[in-house]
């Protein structure tokens, strides 16, 4: 099996030039399945602090980058939405967020946010013992004692402790990001969900400061007000 893969046939979010090259590094297993950037394209392609996999390889191999507060053994590792990247020398740390256009870009945050890490609730379900599970958006899973949660929240995890320190409920009036589709970024209040019959996708009717949008229900995250600028106007501030 090939380490490489074609630049052009790479999803949208990877943050990579398609025409400059004919190939890049390939995703290996982990989280964020098909849409995972390899750790070595954000150092090397985004962030340019590596030439190649070899200096990526020793960067990894002495922590001088950890993925969501620990340290990664394969330059390949998967990196997708909300990762958080530290390098502990640089004293510099990043949440992998959408750009416009969807591809995923990096926030520079402060070392506090650093240590936890912003993930959405795909579902749930009970497991032994009673326990309630988290399926979290890329693809890992969460156990929590309470019951307290349901689809298309938003809970914030320490990434020492793994303990939920933080809980968004999802619904009109939540303060929500795009994360795909034609207005990927943008940032705004729930103002509607309209339930679709069947198996069709519910819109989504979402509020800015500027205007507004519609987009499908998959493709908004519930944050909070840590992820916007201090000084960016929210719908409904003021009122």
């Amino acid at each position: 099996m090939t380490n490489h893969q074609k630049r052009l046939s790479v999803p949208k979010s990877w943050p990579v030039e398609r025409k400059t090259e004919t190939f890049t590094a390939k995703a290996g297993a982990g989280p964020h399945g098909e849409s995972g950037v390899p750790l070595v394209v954000v150092l090397r392609d985004v962030l340019g602090y590596v030439d190649d996999t070899s200096e990526a390889q020793y960067a990894i191999n002495t922590d001088g980058v950890l993925v969501n507060g620990g340290s990664v053994g394969d330059v390949n590792r998967p990196i997708g939405m909300f990762d958080i990247l530290a390098f502990p020398e640089r004293d510099e740390h990043y949440r992998v967020f959408p750009d416009e256009g969807g591809r995923l870009g990096l926030t520079p945050i402060d070392a506090d946010a650093a240590d936890s890490k912003l993930s959405k609730v795909e579902d749930k379900t009970t497991v032994s013992g009673g326990k309630t599970q988290l399926n979290l958006h890329d693809g890992t899973n969460l156990l929590v004692e309470e019951d307290v949660y349901s689809g298309n929240d938003s809970v914030v995890v320490d990434n020492e402790s793994n303990d939920v320190v933080a809980h968004f409920e999802y619904g009109e009036g939540a303060l929500v990001t795009a994360v795909a589709g034609q207005h990927a970024g943008d940032i705004g209040r729930i103002d509607e969900i309209s339930v679709q019959p069947g198996s069709a996708d519910n819109t989504v009717y979402v509020e800015t400061a500027d205007g507004s949008f519609e987009t499908v229900e998959e493709y908004v995250v519930v944050i909070d007000e840590n992820f916007v600028e201090d000084d960016a106007d929210l719908p409904g501030d003021g009122e």
